[in-house]
């Protein structure tokens, strides 16, 4: 990839290969950056001593306090864009079950692991309304404990029907999962603390993880193009292209028989009312169907995305309340498996059937 990118200080670079020589080079730079990145979220033992004997202590100082277990905290100071996060994603949700699952997978077990799921917000909020089990995977000890006591009450009142059940203290890049346990890997502002090659080898890891017929959604911040990188935090803002010539590779590392497929992908932009455009990818190009609610659809023609032999099916979203001055957000929906039903549904229009990224 040879996108140009900044950081935080404005300094520019030629490419992220650039960046990460310097940034992760050796096997000592890459430990710090991990390293970093987690202190960056992590209370000190310092602060903790000083809530445990509740003595006073500077709010403003941050980097003695970390990041304070609260749905403001982890949001960056943005915890009003929570409920505007939580309906695009399960509008999104909602789309990829009725579709990729027979009666939206009503009558089957489902299992989701919430990667960098902080203090379970997306979990509460959202997952464990859909699946019957969610496990959870944070490397912030106090996100997680946060987690745990809330979820755990929620557990209670869901009569173990719909519960977390599994809290994982682990860095994403150290993390193997289950072979066949989840039927939904999410994965929410959280893969940007990795590099590119560990970015790799957690989808290549964690895609034994999937129940036949499971997928991946990734939802992440969008740079306009190329990079940014957050010094502070240990973060990197990848573009839209960055983001697929990624999946480009991560189609090369699997296993033919387990090529990456992105079935689906949506973008949630500030915007004065909600709208949606439903969008499928054929051979010919990008066909976009311009809808409100269930009415009737207009189709026009787009170039494709990743060429003329590509094939595959999109949604974007464009969503409001999310402020102007923040990144873009998008959402991808990620497969190992040619979906079925997709092709079923989509049966008599062979072109149209979803395929693998080329």
């Amino acid at each position: 990839m040879e996108a140009a990118g900044t950081d935080s200080d404005g300094r520019e670079f030629k490419n992220p290969d650039e960046m990460w020589l310097e940034h992760t080079g050796d096997t000592n730079k890459k430990t710090q950056w991990y390293r970093d990145g987690v202190a960056y979220w992590e209370v000190s033992l310092f602060v903790s001593l000083f809530v445990f004997f509740e003595l006073p202590i500077e709010k403003d100082e941050r980097l003695m306090r970390g990041v304070e277990a609260s749905v403001n905290g982890v949001l960056g100071g943005y915890g009003h864009v929570n409920d505007a996060d939580v309906k695009g994603s399960e509008g999104f949700l909602q789309t990829l079950l009725a579709e990729l699952f027979v009666d939206g997978g009503i009558d089957r077990h489902l299992v989701a692991l919430d990667c960098g799921s902080g203090i379970g917000r997306i979990t509460k909020n959202l997952l464990i309304r859909y699946f019957n089990e969610v496990d959870l995977l944070e490397p912030v000890s106090h996100f997680l404990d946060a987690a745990r006591e809330s979820l755990v009450q929620e557990n209670h009142m869901a009569l173990d029907k719909h519960k977390a059940t599994n809290f994982y203290c682990v860095p994403l890049q150290e993390f193997t999962p289950d072979a066949g346990r989840y039927d939904v890997i999410w994965v929410q502002w959280c893969i940007g603390h990795l590099t590119d090659d560990d970015f790799v080898s957690f989808f290549n890891r964690a895609k034994i993880g999937l129940k036949p017929g499971g997928f991946f959604v990734l939802k992440e911040n969008l740079a306009r193009s190329g990079f940014v990188l957050d010094k502070e935090d240990r973060s990197i803002t990848r573009s839209d292209s960055y983001f697929k010539g990624l999946f480009r590779t991560l189609r090369a590392v699997f296993a033919f028989a387990s090529a990456v497929s992105l079935i689906k992908q949506s973008i949630c932009i500030p915007a004065p009312q909600m709208k949606f455009l439903v969008v499928s990818l054929d051979i010919r190009g990008l066909m976009i169907r311009n809808c409100t609610g269930n009415a009737q659809c207009r189709t026009a023609i787009w170039q494709p995305i990743f060429g003329p032999d590509s094939m595959g099916q999109h949604i974007f979203l464009e969503q409001k309340g999310l402020p102007k001055e923040l990144f873009a957000v998008k959402m991808y929906a990620l497969t190992t498996d040619i979906p079925k039903r997709v092709i079923k549904a989509r049966s008599k229009v062979q072109a149209n059937r979803p395929g693998i990224i080329k």
